[in-house]
């Protein structure tokens, strides 16, 4: 099926793969030099410093950086070769929060999170906590990766999953070139499958929901435009519905990092990130509503922090100690890479913030 393109920097041994590297280099030059100001600096200038929590809303859990892709903007670095992946035991711990908490939305992650081999036992006992919504995030191809995904839909469908799944672009040419060779192809298959149970059609509550990351050093462009195009293109070319589109901004962090400093291209998206702050955004990043679970159950203000290893600044670190007050009186961490969260209509995991 998909020919991977790269090994992980992990695999690789890049100095990339390591968070205090790329931290390193996010605090350095440009910033260091005065050449442009760090965030810290842009959101005391609102008067939004320190960034403080809300309600908890949204715990996001990663259940492991094992994926059947190696895509070259991936902030997870997540491939074949990572072996972090989240134990039953840990998944249990996780369950008594989910059964307790606050927030309305469970949110698995990866990687591919179905290639935990706990994943679809832990989704059938999360399914029982009554969380409002249950999103899974597929890159759709692990649903044609071999046999014993086939039954995928089904399997979201009996437990009223919302998918949430990666989609390039709608053109083959595009998709491959960011994914990998045969990425398209799988992906119009699972999608084709999905919609023939119902997923993503109009009056449907089987939630389909696309993300889109631009496939090089650019902002996205206006979400609901290129909503628009999406639902277009994919219908009339094959027949494929979907609810929403997310548009995400690609942070300067790990595999994506590592293309723009290869490419020669990192100053110059920096100074597109800081030129396209806006503030209003800030006031609505996902980590103030969200809370993001590694694999080995340690707890970060978001996803991109985890990948850096910026844990929590709270005494409790880890989800064996789990308390939601405690967790709500904190700072949010921040670094240079928050920009990418306030750029423009802002970014989060949910797609635009404005």
């Amino acid at each position: 099926m998909t020919k991977v393109k790269t090994q992980s920097l992990k695999r690789r041994k890049s100095d990339l793969a390591e968070g205090e590297r790329q931290l390193e280099i996010l605090s350095n030059g440009i910033f260091k030099d005065g050449e442009l100001p760090t965030f810290a600096k842009k959101i005391k200038e609102s008067g939004q410093f320190p960034l403080r929590p809300k309600k908890l809303e949204i715990l996001q859990i990663n259940v492991g950086y094992m994926c059947n892709q190696v895509c070259e903007h991936c902030h997870v670095d997540a491939g074949p070769d990572r072996k972090e992946i989240m134990t039953w035991e840990t998944m249990e711990q996780c369950l008594e929060v989910i059964k307790n908490t606050g927030a309305h939305t469970l949110d698995l992650t990866g990687g591919a999170p179905e290639m935990n081999p706990n994943f679809r036992r832990f989704v059938e006992e999360a399914s029982k906590a009554g969380i409002q919504d249950f999103i899974v995030r597929s890159n759709l191809t692990i649903i044609r990766a071999n046999k014993k995904y086939y039954d995928l839909p089904e399997f979201f469908k009996k437990h009223n999953v919302h998918v949430v799944s990666s989609m390039p672009h709608w053109t083959r040419g595009k998709t491959d070139k960011q994914r990998g060779d045969g990425v398209f192809d799988a992906s119009i298959q699972a999608l084709k499958d999905l919609n023939a149970i119902g997923y993503g059609m109009p009056d449907s509550d089987l939630r389909l929901d696309l993300v889109y990351n631009p496939s090089g050093a650019f902002l996205p462009s206006d979400q609901a435009s290129m909503e628009r195009d999406f639902k277009k293109a994919l219908l009339e070319d094959f027949g494929i519905q979907f609810h929403n589109l997310f548009a995400i901004t690609n942070l300067p962090i790990s595999r994506f990092l590592d293309y723009l400093i290869a490419s020669e291209n990192y100053e110059d998206y920096m100074y597109q990130l800081v030129e396209a702050y806006n503030p209003a955004a800030v006031k609505n990043v996902m980590c103030t509503n969200t809370l993001s679970i590694s694999w080995d159950g340690y707890l970060y203000d978001c996803d991109f922090n985890q990948m850096l290893g910026l844990k929590a600044a709270s005494d409790v670190k880890h989800i064996s100690d789990y308390n939601e007050d405690i967790l709500n009186d904190r700072n949010i961490i921040i670094s240079q890479h928050c920009y990418g969260c306030t750029a423009g209509s802002g970014s989060s995991c949910q797609g635009s913030v404005t």
